[in-house]
């Protein structure tokens, strides 16, 4: 079984999502499709029919949440290796070609937001990045070609 490392407020930021949808999401759900029982004849009910695909979806959503859950492994960021690049590292990055300096934080798949410059450990950089230690340049490929990325420095945190 594949495990999902995770923070401690990813983890907790899941769980909390997993209540809402169980809770709130699933009653608003059967409120929906029973207003649109009261509304007759159920074959041409298209707000019946909406009704259901939504609690559906909501049901898939749970479901996948749960799987997440059930795998997940939560990481003591204190107790982590900065020597190299691991998940939950911080990486101070240089673009070899644009000259530019950013910095992510490798985190799992279901973590993972751009905004916030956290990238899965999955995509196709947090694999590149993996394993470097300060001063090696990985070199991604993208779908706008390769890059090249200097690794300036790994902290956690």
């Amino acid at each position: 079984m594949a495990y999902n490392y995770m923070t401690k407020e990813g983890y907790d930021k899941l769980k909390a999502e997993l209540e809402e949808l169980k809770t709130t999401g699933r009653s608003e759900a059967a409120k929906a499709i029973a207003e649109a029982r009261e509304k007759g004849d159920l074959s041409e009910n298209a707000e019946y029919d909406a009704a259901k695909d939504a609690q559906g979806m909501l049901e898939a959503k749970i479901n996948s949440l749960d799987k997440i859950m059930s795998q997940a492994r939560i990481l003591d960021e204190s107790q982590l290796d900065t020597s190299k690049v691991t998940i939950l590292s911080n990486v101070r990055l240089l673009n070899k070609k644009t000259n530019k300096e950013i910095t992510y934080k490798l985190v799992s798949k279901a973590e993972s937001n751009l905004r916030e410059k956290k990238i899965s450990v999955d995509s196709p950089i947090g694999q590149g990045l993996l394993g470097k230690k300060v001063g090696e340049v990985a070199e991604i490929t993208t779908p706008g070609g390769v890059i090249q990325l200097e690794i300036l420095e790994i902290t956690v945190g």
